[in-house]
């Protein structure tokens, strides 16, 4: 092989060389550019809205997702659960969420099943009185450290604060307010953006 057909294969190989390291230099970038557009663990932290998928919910089941580096249960209420809520209003300290010692609840929570639509719950599971995280109780019933007519809540087992399925704390109880409910939003009918409504506020 001659000089020259040396030195052409030598800066083929050269040009093959380079252009591959670029290739995967632009990629490298290109896959950095697109994750800023996630939101980082920092921001999470933060509060970074967090998008939670609930089509594959089923009725009486409840999800777990983290926010603020906080629980935030997603609990898709059946009818029954739902009509429950009515038999406990005298029960609880407050029904219509009007205490505001350890967060204000959002304007569309207002309401006996504290909820923008009454089958789907989020409320954060930490319990105002001392940072505990409650138990799920849906059993109805008689049990251990619940009352003969229970109809199924929340049990903190740490002091025995008891909350309904709207995460509303019952009388006589040390927790010093209901579950707390985030500022969320649905995103069609199977999404749900927590940390964030339709206003813009978080």
């Amino acid at each position: 092989m001659s000089n020259e057909k040396q030195v052409d294969s030598s800066r083929r190989g050269l040009l093959v060389a380079t252009c591959a390291a670029g290739g995967v230099a632009g990629l490298a970038t290109a896959g950095a550019f697109v994750s800023t557009f996630q939101p980082s663990e920092r921001a999470k932290a933060a509060g970074a809205p967090v998008e939670v998928d609930i089509s594959t919910l089923a009725p009486g089941e409840m999800k777990t997702v983290e926010w603020r580096g906080k629980p935030v249960w997603i609990l898709k209420r059946t009818p029954e659960m739902v009509e429950s809520l009515k038999k406990v209003d005298a029960q609880v300290a407050d029904p219509q969420s009007k205490r505001t010692e350890f967060s204000t609840t959002p304007e569309y929570a207002l309401n006996e099943w504290r909820s923008i639509k009454k089958d789907v719950l989020v409320v954060v599971g930490i319990c105002p009185h001392l940072g505990c995280s409650p138990s799920s109780k849906f059993q109805t019933g008689a049990q251990p450290s619940l009352p003969d007519d229970w109809q199924g809540g929340f049990l903190c087992p740490c002091h025995g604060s008891t909350f309904d399925l709207a995460g509303r704390v019952y009388k006589n109880k040390p927790s010093p307010d209901n579950l707390q409910v985030p500022r969320y939003m649905f995103d069609g009918d199977t999404k749900l953006v927590i940390g964030k409504d339709e206003k813009g506020e978080a």
